[in-house]
């Protein structure tokens, strides 16, 4: 049964729900692509695919638009697949479960997918629409653009052949974005020997959880717990004083979202157990009491556990507490060329144990600044190398710099203040988009990016706000209206 075929606008929030039916993790987006191209099949509308699977629709002119500029509107098709660790649920083949809470379209535990999935049925709804007049009209939907903007890295020159681009990505209606930051990721590897567990001890489990996470470069600022951090501080003290050993860190997941979640496995003598729960306890207390603002779902507990099969050896154990307590994570710069915006921010997102005795620890840096970009990476690089681990750094993506005197901001700024009154605030936006990868292989695209607005991206807290939904189809129409 649907739960959104009541809610304006129709039929946007009808293509949304049917999305929602079609798993698209990022690099499996098999599925999605075949429901688009079916979907522009069963409408008579031209499609094609590239050689990396980005899929692009069309459709001519309305009449009398013609000599019109051809309009790309571009979302990406795959989709962040967080969940509640609770939560029973499978990303490659169920569906995500909608429901309508307070005003906002939220789902039963995991991510939403209305990044970018209400983009998309945006395009799906202009498409098939015989009310908006329009010129020409390209829909892009691009593949893997949460894990490696790989669809847009790809996307080959002659492709597309409009001028002016729509970017559908965006999570803050009455903000209209011309600019975004530049990312890359920087990921460290320590090697460790297995040791054999002290006799006489016990083996605790230690849980940090309930934290709100989100997106690592929209939410980077919102003073967010990192699991990661949390329970990493309380390794590194608690260390210097009882006889802890680690077995297991199993922390965060994304590159791009900050770690809502974290679990330990620490060896202890049996004789200090309850001295390390004492400890563990007081640390919660301290810790609730600091995010107690911003973070009022934290939960921090200890259990026994049973004894796993070995620890690492003390060395690794020393220089992986000392190097993730010492990364940076979090805002690092503000923008001084955009007032509140952030500049440059280093995100600690996942630590985990994996196969050949190895730890993975994986960060992102985001900057609007190049150089800026490369110096947080490095700065996280020469942590991790004093700590003896061995680090690699990702191609990156650059940033987009805006263009203050772009025709089609102009029309769209013109636009919302004609439609609700008001003057949007345009400005750069910290998260990546791909429209700078677009301006590579194209570079006299005039490009802005709005949508509605969406908050916990990233996380199973995401949801989609309605009311600004149908400000945001209102807004897209009237935009595409006077692109003349």
């Amino acid at each position: 049964m649907k739960t959104l075929s009541k809610l304006a606008p129709q039929p946007l929030f009808n293509y949304f729900e049917d999305i929602c039916q079609i798993p698209r993790p990022s690099k499996k987006e098999e599925k999605i692509r075949k429901f688009l191209l079916d979907f522009a099949t069963d409408n008579n509308l031209e499609s094609k695919t590239d050689n990396i699977g980005n899929v692009l629709i069309l459709k001519p002119a309305s009449a009398g638009m013609g000599n019109a500029p051809t309009v790309i509107l571009q979302t990406h098709m795959d989709m962040v697949c967080e969940k509640n660790s609770d939560k029973v649920f499978d990303f490659d083949n169920d569906a995500i479960e909608t429901q309508v809470v307070d005003g906002w379209v939220k789902a039963n535990g995991t991510t939403l997918g209305a990044d970018c999935g209400i983009g998309i049925a945006a395009q799906m709804a202009v498409l098939t629409s015989t009310k908006i007049k329009h010129g020409a009209i390209e829909c892009l939907i691009t593949v893997d653009e949460e894990t490696g903007l790989t669809g847009a890295f790809e996307l080959q020159a002659g492709f597309l052949t409009g001028s002016v681009l729509l970017n559908l990505d965006s999570e803050d209606e009455g903000e209209i974005f011309i600019g975004c930051a530049g990312g890359i990721d920087t990921i460290a590897t320590f090697s460790y020997k297995k040791e054999d567990v002290p006799t006489n001890s016990a083996a605790l489990k230690l849980t940090v959880a309930g934290l709100l996470g989100g997106h690592s470069g929209d939410d980077i600022d919102k003073n967010r717990g990192n699991a990661n951090k949390i329970v990493n501080r309380f390794l590194w003290s608690v260390s210097k004083k009882q006889d802890i050993r680690i077995a297991d860190f199993n922390g965060g997941n994304l590159r791009n979202a900050i770690a809502r979640e974290a679990f330990v496995v620490v060896i202890i003598p049996e004789n200090e157990k309850e001295d390390l729960i004492d400890n563990f306890r007081v640390f919660s207390d301290e810790i609730k009491f600091e995010f107690e603002q911003s973070e009022p779902g934290l939960k921090l507990t200890v259990e026994e556990t049973k004894i796993p099969e070995f620890v690492i050896d003390i060395e690794t154990q020393i220089n992986l507490l000392k190097a993730v307590y010492a990364c940076p994570h979090g805002v690092l710069e503000m923008s001084t060329r955009m007032k509140g915006m952030v500049e440059t921010s280093s995100n600690l997102a996942a630590i985990k144990f994996v196969e050949d005795n190895k730890i993975l620890i994986t960060t992102s840096q985001r900057s609007e600044i190049e150089s800026r970009k490369y110096c947080a990476a490095e700065m996280v690089e020469s942590v991790f190398e004093l700590a003896g681990a061995k680090v690699i750094h990702t191609d990156g993506y650059p940033g987009w710099t805006p263009n203050p005197d772009s025709e089609v901001v102009k029309i769209t700024v013109d636009s919302y203040r004609k439609l609700f009154g008001i003057v949007p605030n345009v400005r750069s936006i910290h998260a990546g988009l791909e429209c700078g990868l677009f301006l590579e292989k194209y570079p006299d695209l005039d490009m802005v990016s709005f949508g509605p607005t969406i908050r916990g991206a990233h996380s199973p807290d995401e949801r989609l706000d309605i009311e600004t939904t149908d400000k945001f189809w209102k807004h897209l129409v009237d935009v595409l209206e006077n692109i003349k």
